[in-house]
C-alpha cells in the first residue's frame, strides 16, 4: 500500500537515501518521492538493505569504511543530490555522511523514533538527540510555544512487535547471504546478524510467557500499593548510549543506577526495571539485573518487567530514571518526575531533575506543566510526524507526512520548523545560552 502522493513544492530534487530501519519505510518513502515529481537514489551497503529497496536508483556500496566520504562525494556530485535522508545520525557512514553533507551545505533529514512516544516518529533536520540544534532554555520554549497554533489530536497508532521481529529476521538474514558480495561491510550492531535472528526467535517464542510474567508482576505492585522507581532499559546497542551517555553499554548503567538506589532510595521504596520492548533477547537482562541487584544488597526491592505497556507502570511510579530514552517524555507528560544520566533533548531545567540520580530518589521534583507542555509544541512543529513504523496505517502516516514536510522545505530557504522568537533562531538562542 502507497500513500497518495504529495503535491510537488517549487523544483523537483535529487534525493539520496542511505541506510534505514530494518523493513519498507524507505522504500515506501522512496515510491512517494519519485510519484511527488522527484529523482530519488538509494545507497544499499548490504543484502538487507538491498531486500527492502527493490526500486530504480539503487546504488550498492562495497568499499571500506575509510572508502566512503570520496565515494559519497562522487555520488553528490554525479547525481547532483540536493538532499540527504537517513535513520539514524550516529552510525558510522551516517556520521560520515553528515560530515560531508555539512560541508557541501546540502540538508540532511534524519528519522529516528520518536522522541515523544507513542505514536509520533522523529524526523529532524540536521541531527537528533545529542546532535540536535534544539536549545535547552525553558524560556525559549515558553516563547516559541505561544506563537503556535494548538496541536490537532490524531488516534493510537497500531504496531506490531511479531512484525518488528520478522523485518529484523529478514533483514538479517538477507545480510548473511550476501556478505559475500558485501564484503566490506561491517555492522553497527555488537552481534553477527545469524545471533541477533535467533534471539529475535527465542523471544517470539517466549512471547505469551513473557507476557504472562508481566501482567502477574502490574498486579502484584497494584494490589500491595507498592511505592515504586521505574527504570526503562534501552538498547545496548543504540548509538545514543555510545555516544551520548557517560556509558560503555547497559551493564554499566544498571550498575549505576543500582548501587545509588541502595544507598539513597527510601527504605520500602522499589524499583521496577523494564525491558525495552524491541531488545532483541540476546542477552538476559533479567538474570544481569537480578545477579547486579544481589551484589548490591537489593535484590528483595528490585523487579524485573520483561514487557507489556509502559503506560500503567509509569503512571502509578515515583519517578522515573533514563539514560536518554524517549520514555522519559512519555513519563513526563503524565507529570511523572524524571532524572536523566545521559544527553537528552528534554533535560530541561523545570522539566527534569537537576540534583542528580543520588538526589532524585529523596526528593524527585515534578516536572512544570506549563514548560513540558511548550517543550512538546515546538518539539511536534519542528521536528516530529505522526504515525510509527511497524503497521501499515502507522507507515502511510510517516511517508504522508514526511514526504510533506519535505516538500514544503526549500533548501534555499528558512525551514517550517526554524521557529524564531524575538528575533532569535533556535541556532542564535543556542549561541546565546552558550
Amino acid at each position: 500500500m502507497t500513500a497518495s502522493p504529495v503535491p510537488l513544492h517549487g523544483a523537483p530534487r535529487n534525493v539520496l537515501l542511505l541506510q534505514g530501519l530494518m523493513g519498507p519505510l524507505f522504500r515506501r518513502l522512496g515510491q512517494s518521492l519519485r510519484a511527488a515529481g522527484h529523482r530519488v537514489f538509494k545507497v544499499n551497503f548490504n543484502g538487507g538493505d538491498r531486500l527492502f529497496w527493490r526500486l530504480p536508483g539503487g546504488i550498492d556500496y562495497r568499499g571500506t569504511l575509510e572508502e566512503w566520504p570520496a565515494a559519497l562525494d562522487r555520488i553528490l556530485t554525479e547525481k547532483q543530490i540536493t538532499d540527504v535522508v537517513l535513520f539514524g545520525d550516529c552510525r558510522d557512514h551516517h556520521m560520515v555522511a553528515t560530515k560531508v553533507c555539512r560541508d557541501r551545505d546540502i540538508p540532511v533529514h534524519v528519522f529516528e523514533e520518536g522522541y515523544i512516544r507513542p505514536d509520533w516518529v522523529t524526523f529532524e533536520a540536521g541531527g537528533v538527540n545529542g546532535h540536535s540544534s534544539l536549545p535547552r532554555d525553558p524560556a525559549w520554549y515558553l516563547e516559541a510555544a505561544a506563537k503556535l497554533p494548538a496541536v490537532e489530536q490524531h488516534a493510537p497508532v497500531p504496531s506490531s512487535f511479531r512484525r518488528r521481529a520478522m523485518e529484523g529476521l529478514a533483514y538479517n538474514v538477507a545480510d548473511v547471504l550476501t556478505r559475500w558480495y558485501y564484503s566490506n561491510w561491517n555492522n553497527h550492531r555488537p552481534w553477527h546478524p545469524l545471533v541477533e535472528g535467533m534471539g529475535w526467535l527465542r523471544k517470539l517464542r517466549r512471547r505469551k510467557e513473557r507476557d504472562l510474567q508481566s501482567e502477574a508482576l502490574l498486579a502484584r505492585l497494584e494490589a500491595s500499593g507498592a511505592r515504586y522507581f521505574l527504570f526503562p532499559l534501552q538498547l545496548d546497542s543504540d548509538a545514543q548510549i555510545r555516544l551520548h551517555s557517560p556509558f560503555a553499554g547497559i551493564v554499566e548503567a544498571i550498575k549505576v543506577v543500582l548501587s545509588s538506589f541502595a544507598a539513597h532510595a527510601p527504605a520500602g521504596t522499589r524499583l521496577v526495571i523494564k525491558e525495552h520492548p524491541l531488545d532483541n533477547g540476546v542477552r538476559d537482562w533479567e538474570l544481569i539485573s537480578r545477579d547486579l541487584a544481589r551484589r548490591y544488597g537489593v535484590e528483595d526491592r528490585v523487579d524485573y518487567l520483561p514487557g507489556g505497556d509502559i503506560v500503567p507502570v509509569a503512571e502509578r511510579s515515583l519517578g522515573m530514571v533514563t539514560i536518554n530514552s524517549t520514555s522519559g517524555t512519555l513519563g513526563l507528560s503524565m507529570g511523572i518526575p524524571a532524572v536523566v544520566l545521559g544527553t537528552a533533548i528534554y533535560d530541561i531545567a523545570g522539566i527534569t531533575a537537576q540534583d542528580g540520580l543520588d538526589a532524585f530518589w529523596q526528593d524527585p521534583p515534578t516536572p512544570d506543566k506549563a514548560t513540558f507542555d511548550a517543550f512538546r509544541r515546538v518539539l511536534i512543529e519542528r521536528c516530529l510526524i505522526r504515525g510509527g513504523f511497524f503497521s501499515n496505517e502507522g507507515l502511510d502516516m510517516v511517508v504522508r507526512d514526511a514526504a510533506e514536510r519535505f516538500a514544503r522545505h526549500n533548501p534555499a530557504q528558512k525551514s517550517p520548523g526554524d521557529i524564531t522568537v524575538a528575533g532569535h533562531s533556535g541556532q542564535d538562542a543556542i549561541a546565546k545560552a552558550g
